[in-house]
């Protein structure tokens, strides 16, 4: 960075908003917990991935479109409250009780973890906002908007993958414990309290 004072800044606003627990930290707390290291590294990767799509779509303009229209906006944010909900009614509603189960929020192979990961992240144009707003704030004088933008999204992934192994690592050791029948139930319940609370606060959240 041309500009470290100003690269600093950002380092320590965006870790703080790494660290503070949403929907992204739930799912892999809950895959970290029930379905192993491997499927709880997939979904952090999903939701990384996920980020470096809005990176590099607000480098190429479309989070200044989400900002601008009310109806993109709109379309998107509901696109992703009722995926949000999808999945989080469906482990209210119909928790595991075991690591094999037919229940149609269960990840079918590790490429389901991934997807989900994914999907959680790009299906949310307030990130897209997000970056839109806040990233340009840190791209140093002379250096290319778009460029800087992008650049800084990898810096915030990077922090959130680094963020999820440490939880993923803190967890594991308690996978025997919480592989057990009415602790899978348990979690799959309250991780689905969750994802429908944010996925309702994300259908009423305002620009």
């Amino acid at each position: 960075m041309k500009d470290l004072p100003l690269f600093l800044a950002f380092l320590g606003a965006v870790s703080i908003l790494t660290v503070t627990p949403g929907a992204d930290t739930a799912m892999v707390l809950r895959a970290a917990t029930i379905e192993g290291r491997r499927a709880a590294a997939l979904t952090a990767a999903g939701i990384g991935v996920g980020c470096l799509v809005w990176g590099a779509a607000v480098a190429l303009g479309l989070g200044a479109v989400l900002r601008a229209s009310e109806l993109a906006y709109t379309m998107v944010k509901l696109a992703g409250a009722a995926y949000l909900l999808w999945l989080g009614i469906a482990l209210v509603i119909r928790p595991r009780s075991g690591l094999v189960s037919n229940s149609s929020v269960q990840p079918v192979g590790n490429g389901s973890a991934f997807h989900k990961g994914l999907a959680t992240n790009l299906l949310n144009p307030k990130i897209g906002v997000f970056y839109v707003t806040f990233l340009p704030q840190f791209v140093p004088v002379g250096m290319s908007v778009a460029l800087g933008t992008f650049l800084l999204a990898v810096v915030h992934v990077l922090l959130g993958l680094a963020w999820f192994g440490i939880l993923i690592a803190a967890t594991v050791p308690l996978a025997q414990v919480m592989r057990r029948p009415a602790v899978i139930r348990w979690l799959d319940r309250m991780t689905g309290f969750v994802l429908v609370g944010f996925g309702l606060r994300l259908a009423f959240a305002q620009r």
